[in-house]
C-alpha cells in the first residue's frame, strides 16, 4: 500500500526506498564492501530481497502476537510504520506526503491484520464446537478467501507500483523526447589499431546496458529535465544557476573516458569505458570564479549523496564533464539522467556524481563527501591496473598456442606496456593496442606456446611515466585495490 500510494503522491520517495536508503547509510563500510564483492551490480536486488524477507517475518510475528493478545500485533506494525516515517525524514527528497505514507500504510496493515485474525478466531471457535462441521467449513472458507483476496491485492498493488514508480514514467518520456546536440569538440575517431582482435576481450566501448552501476540509490531518482537546476555556490565570486536548456545550449565536448568504482577488486568488472557528451566543468567554474583557498568541490545528487572532488581536477586541462550523453544517447536514468559528473583519473566515489544538482566550492577541511567519514580516502586517484579477460581462470585450454588478452588502464596517465609471466617466471611483454586516449583503457594480447600442465599467469601494466602497477595485494578500502591479477590455466593435451 505504501508503494502504491507513493506512485500517486510521492514518486520521488517511497517507504521502501526510504528504509532501504537508511539501511545503506547505516551499515558499516565493511558490510557495503562485502555486499559489492558478493553481489556486484545486483547488490540492490539483494538488499530488496532481504527487506522483503524481514517484512514477511515481521508480518508473521504480528499475526502470532495479535492472535494471542489483542493489539499486540498491531503494536508491531505501528512501530514498523513509525520506523518508516523516521526513515523518510532522513532522505533529501522528503515531502509532507512522503512522511504520511508509511503511517497510512501501517493503518491499512492494522485493519487487515484485525480482519484476518478475526476470521481466523471464528474458524477456531467453529472448529472447537462439537457437531459444527458446516460452520467450521464456512469459517475456514471465509478466512482463506479473505487471505487470498489480500494476497491478490498485494500482488496487483506491487505490479502497479512498479509500473508507476520504478523508472518514473514521466521522466522516461521526457528523456525519450531529447535530441542530443552535436558536439562542438567531437570525440577523436577510434583508431583501428585500438582493437586487439581477440574474442572475449572487453569491448573498447562498453554498451550502456552492460555498464556497471554502483551507487547508494535504492530506487533510481526521478529528475525531470524541464525543472532540473544546477547551482554553483560556496567559495565563489558569484553564484551560478544553470537549467537543462542552458546546458544543452553550451558548446559541448565529446570524449571517450573510462571510469571505475573504488570497490573494484583486482581483476574485477566494476569499470567501463563510454563516449560521454557534456560541457567542461572548468568552463562552468570559470563563470563562478572560485575564491583563493578553495581546494575542493562538493557535488550533490538529487538523492542527497555527495562527493568531494579536488578543485584542480575540475579546472585543469583534463576533460571533466557535466555529462548529458552516453554512447550517443541521453544518459540512462540509472546512470544519472539528466546530468552527471565524469572526471578522468578519479574513482567514482570522489567524482562521478549522478543526478547532479549542486556544486559547492569549498575545502577539504570544511566539508566531506559521503564516503570519506566512512573510512575512504579524500582524493581517490585511480591506480594503474590490468586484467586478463581470456582465457578465464580455471577453464581448460588445448596445448599449443594459447592467446592471452585483456585490458589495462591508468586513466589520465596512459599505458606504456603490459607484461605477463608464467609461474612467477620472467616477464614477457604483450602486444599493446594503440588505445583511444590516455583517459581510456587499452586492450592487449600475447600468444604463448604452452605444453600440457597447470600454469599460474599474472599480468602487470606500466604507465606512460614508467611506473609499474603496485604488486602488493591490498583490498579496495581505503583508496583502491592493488596487486597483480592472477589466473590459473589448465592446459590439456
Amino acid at each position: 500500500m505504501g508503494e502504491l500510494l507513493a506512485g500517486f503522491a510521492s514518486p520521488s520517495l517511497s517507504p521502501l526506498a526510504a528504509v532501504g536508503g537508511a539501511v545503506i547509510d547505516a551499515v558499516p563500510p565493511g558490510v557495503k564492501d562485502w555486499a559489492v564483492s558478493a553481489f556486484g551490480t545486483a547488490d540492490k536486488d539483494a538488499l530488496l530481497a532481504g527487506m522483503v524477507l524481514v517484512i514477511a517475518g515481521l508480518a508473521a510475528l504480528a499475526g502470532v502476537l495479535e492472535r494471542r493478545r489483542r493489539f499486540a500485533g498491531a503494536l508491531v506494525i505501528g512501530i514498523f510504520g513509525l520506523a518508516g516515517a523516521a526513515a523518510v525524514l532522513t532522505r533529501s527528497q522528503v515531502t509532507p506526503l512522503a512522511v504520511v505514507l508509511p503511517l497510512l500504510a501501517a493503518v491499512v496493515a492494522v485493519v487487515l491484520l484485525r480482519l484476518l485474525v478475526g476470521r481466523l478466531k471464528a474458524w477456531d471457535a467453529a472448529a472447537s464446537t462439537h457437531g459444527a462441521e458446516t460452520a467450521a467449513a464456512s469459517s475456514r472458507r471465509s478466512f482463506l478467501q479473505t487471505l487470498g483476496g489480500t494476497g491478490a491485492a498485494v500482488a496487483a498493488g506491487g505490479v502497479l507500483a512498479g509500473i508507476w514508480r520504478g523508472a518514473a514514467t514521466a521522466v522516461s518520456e521526457a528523456r525519450a523526447r531529447i535530441t542530443l546536440p552535436a558536439a562542438v569538440s567531437p570525440a577523436p575517431q577510434v583508431p583501428a589499431a585500438a582493437e586487439a582482435g581477440v574474442a572475449g576481450v572487453s569491448p573498447l566501448v562498453t554498451p550502456n546496458r552492460d555498464f556497471y552501476r554502483i551507487d547508494t540509490a535504492l530506487s533510481v531518482p526521478a529528475v525531470n529535465p524541464d525543472t532540473w537546476q544546477l547551482k554553483v555556490a560556496g567559495m565563489v565570486a558569484r553564484e551560478v544557476q544553470l537549467s537543462f536548456a542552458d546546458l544543452m545550449a553550451k558548446p559541448l565536448t565529446e570524449r571517450h573516458i573510462t571510469i571505475a568504482c573504488v570497490s573494484n577488486s583486482v581483476g574485477g568488472d566494476l569499470i567501463g569505458n563510454a563516449r560521454w557528451l557534456g560541457w567542461p566543468v572548468r568552463d562552468l567554474l570559470a563563470m563562478a570564479e572560485p575564491q583563493p583557498g578553495a581546494d575542493m568541490v562538493l557535488s550533490r545528487s538529487a538523492d542527497g549523496w555527495t562527493a568531494g572532488t579536488p578543485l584542480e581536477a575540475l579546472t585543469d586541462a583534463r576533460d571533466a564533464l557535466l555529462a548529458v550523453g552516453m554512447n550517443g544517447e541521453p544518459l540512462p536514468l540509472e546512470h544519472g539522467f539528466p546530468v552527471r559528473l565524469v572526471v578522468p583519473g578519479l574513482y567514482g566515489y570522489v567524482s562521478a556524481t549522478k543526478w547532479l544538482t549542486e556544486l559547492k566550492v569549498t575545502t577539504f577541511a570544511a566539508d566531506t563527501g559521503y564516503w570519506t567519514p566512512r573510512g575512504w580516502s579524500e582524493r581517490g586517484p585511480i591506480k594503474t591496473s590490468s586484467r586478463i579477460d581470456v582465457p578465464r581462470s580455471g577453464r581448460p585450454v588445448g596445448a599449443g598456442t594459447v592467446i592471452f588478452a585483456g585490458v589495462a588502464w591508468a586513466q589520465h596517465t596512459g599505458i606504456r606496456k603490459v607484461e605477463l609471466r608464467l609461474n612467477r617466471g620472467p616477464w614477457r611483454e604483450a602486444e599493446l593496442a594503440q588505445g583511444i586516449s590516455v583517459d581510456t583503457w587499452y586492450q592487449w594480447k600475447l600468444a604463448m606456446d604452452l605444453s600440457p600442465g597447470q600454469y599460474e599467469v599474472q599480468v602487470r601494466a606500466t604507465d606512460l611515466g614508467g611506473r609499474p602497477q603496485d604488486e602488493t595485494s591490498r583490498p579496495p578500502a581505503p583508496d583502491g585495490a592493488t596487486g597483480f591479477h592472477t589466473v590459473r590455466v589448465d592446459v590439456k593435451s
